[in-house]
């Protein structure tokens, strides 16, 4: 086999457990034999529709096991997969596949309007017109040359610019990140994960998903999170691991069977996106659960800090300590170590660049070192806390929203003479975004007015709940808008 990469993964597994089962989703079961013919006769109809090594292959859709498929046939072939965040608008959707140069986009069924609006080369609905073609095509092996420095995936994030930046991961990248995982981590080989995150972020794909795949593990792919159906899926599915957010996991603590649903099989809860307040820690705890939390970053494959469960409460607020193949650096303005600063992160889990954006990249990725963006303190031992965000940027129910984005868009709108967006806390989703606007002088329209203008502009999530309007914002000499000031003033009032 010359393939290395990530694409020859499910014939390892086919090779080594193919009866074990490998995905559930509601009735549907695959087992890793099954995946693997699956995902190759997938690669065999792609690369009739013309796919090569290095071609971009998309998808968009939920969590489903085409989802999965897809990734490991575009790997078979040295493809590059693009996974598609749903809850983008679609101005957003088609910047991701024009900036990625896709040749084909795969969707579910529900995608089927928007696809069709797309000039892409090729369109592939999942259903039963692909499951025709599927059949057509013998699961015979294709063996075509993979190393771990060819690029695996290309992995939108929001940039602070508010346009999405490509990171480009190689499969050596995933694999690193993959190993960094099993070593810190509890990773089982009865390893059965509940998925209810989505695959198209790279926690649940890169720290959940792979691993498990990795040890021959189950996947329980959900398609939307539900804190009742969570509780139930873990005593049908025996679960042993599950990722969230803090949001998700504060929403089962408050669920009225969560004191008395069966959680014996859970040895490992992984939580990002924000730490874990106190409260959380111990509603789990009297339940006998722990917190594994992680900090990372989707230029990272993403895994740049672990905190144990065993000094969740101890260390608490921290991100922990580096990763095993990871390692960080803490440096000031000019470069130099300090003990609070810009946090920078090396290993042969960062990413090789932003896709087709070589000044971005030299900007983010200096002597190897990738600049987070993110300011950081460590304590005595090592562990790690984030102490702000450099960017400025809202974490709502574990997206990453950038105000800049927000701010962009409330500026196409001819009655906002300026505005400010910042993050206010919010009991479900730990913080959302909130706008404080100056009209334009003459102009008569309401808070509720200028949120409706941003629907269908913006995804959903990064629309801001709440709108304030203002006589002026206070700026810096330079004209950057003063952010502290902003958020003491405006940040507390509902």
């Amino acid at each position: 086999m010359h393939n290395h990469g990530i694409g020859s993964w499910t014939a390892r597994r086919a090779r080594k457990t193919p009866h074990r089962t490998a995905l559930v989703q509601g009735d549907v079961q695959l087992t890793y034999g099954e995946l693997h013919a699956r995902a190759t006769r997938l690669a065999h109809h792609l690369r009739r529709l013309g796919v090569r090594p290095g071609d971009r292959v998309a998808h968009l859709g939920p969590n489903r096991p085409s989802f999965l498929e897809v990734l490991f046939a575009a790997g078979q072939l040295g493809a590059v997969f693009v996974p598609l965040n749903t809850r983008l608008a679609e101005p957003e959707l088609r910047h991701c596949l024009v900036d990625s140069g896709a040749g084909v986009l795969v969707h579910t069924p529900e995608f089927e309007e928007f696809a069709a609006s797309c000039a892409l080369p090729h369109r592939v609905a999942t259903g039963p017109g692909l499951e025709d073609e599927l059949a057509a095509c013998e699961p015979v092996p294709i063996d075509v040359p993979v190393s771990h420095s060819d690029n695996a995936l290309i992995m939108y994030t929001s940039g602070t610019t508010g346009r999405a930046k490509g990171a480009v991961l190689t499969h050596g990248n995933l694999i690193w990140n993959s190993l960094n995982t099993l070593v810190d981590a509890e990773f089982g080989a009865d390893v059965v994960t509940l998925l209810s995150a989505p695959l198209f972020h790279t926690a649940a794909l890169n720290m959940t998903c792979l691993p498990t795949v990795l040890k021959g593990g189950t996947l329980v792919l959900e398609e939307a999170f539900s804190p009742r159906r969570t509780l139930d899926l873990i005593e049908r599915h025996r679960v042993t691991v599950m990722f969230g957010v803090p949001a998700m996991y504060q929403q089962i603590a408050v669920e009225p069977r969560f004191d008395g649903a069966d959680l014996s099989s859970v040895r490992m809860l992984m939580c990002g996106g924000a730490p874990v307040p106190e409260a959380l820690i111990r509603a789990y705890q009297r339940r006998g659960l722990s917190f594994i939390q992680g900090y990372g970053m989707t230029e990272a494959s993403p895994g740049v800090c672990l905190l144990d469960a065993e000094h969740a409460l101890d260390k608490p607020g921290s991100a922990g300590l580096p990763q095993f193949f990871s390692d960080v650096r803490i440096v000031d303005p000019a470069g130099r170590n300090a003990s609070r600063g810009e946090l920078l992160v090396e290993g042969p889990n960062v990413m090789r660049g932003y896709w087709n954006l070589p000044e971005e990249t030299a900007a983010a990725l200096q002597d190897g070192w990738f600049r987070s963006g993110d300011i950081a303190l460590a304590d005595e031992d090592g562990y790690v806390t984030i102490v702000d965000r450099a960017k400025d940027m809202i974490i709502s129910g574990g997206e990453n929203i950038y105000p800049a984005e927000v701010e962009k868009t409330l500026h196409e709108h001819p009655a906002v003479s300026d505005c400010a967006v910042i993050g206010v806390p919010d009991e479900k989703w730990g913080e959302v975004p909130r706008a404080v606007v100056v009209l334009s002088p003459g102009t008569d329209v309401s808070a509720d007015d200028i949120l409706a203008f941003l629907h269908g502009r913006l995804a959903r999530y990064k629309i801001p709940k709440s709108l304030v309007l203002t006589d002026a914002l206070p700026r810096s000499g330079t004209g950057k808008l003063l952010k502290p000031r902003i958020r003491q003033t405006f940040g507390t009032t509902s």
